[in-house]
């Protein structure tokens, strides 16, 4: 393997290992060096990321399973793009996690506002 390409976009630190190999970390995260720092891989297609409109959730007591899911208009079938299988607690820091984001996003952008559908059962929820 090559010598590694680092660059910078925004607060972000990217290294390129390979053609199949990213290392994305923030500003903070990459100024700081901790012990038993763990490093994370992105390989192209995971960093291409897959778009989700629905989400079914089930728990049993020791996991939560999330599957994502793209619907398209006027299709009667939809796939399941991603599944992910989680403990509870990750699941909940999780939740946590995705709570303080939107606080932020709302403070930055404004408040995210939620259309009531009454008659449709489609989009994010428990299955």
């Amino acid at each position: 393997m090559s010598e590694p390409k680092k660059f910078k976009k925004g607060k972000h630190v990217y290294t390129k290992w390979g053609p199949n190999i990213k290392e994305v970390k923030t500003m903070a995260e990459s100024n700081v060096q901790k012990q038993g720092q763990i490093q994370i891989e992105v390989d192209d297609t995971t960093a291409q990321g897959l778009y989700s409109n629905l989400a079914f959730i089930a728990h049993s007591e020791t996991e939560f399973t999330v599957d994502f899911i793209y619907v398209q208009p006027q299709q009667p079938k939809a796939k399941v793009r991603a599944r992910i299988i989680s403990s509870p607690i990750h699941t909940k820091k999780l939740m946590q996690a995705l709570s303080d984001n939107i606080k932020k996003y709302e403070q930055k952008f404004g408040e995210i506002k939620v259309p009531m559908i009454l008659d449709k059962k489609v989009g994010f929820g428990n299955a």
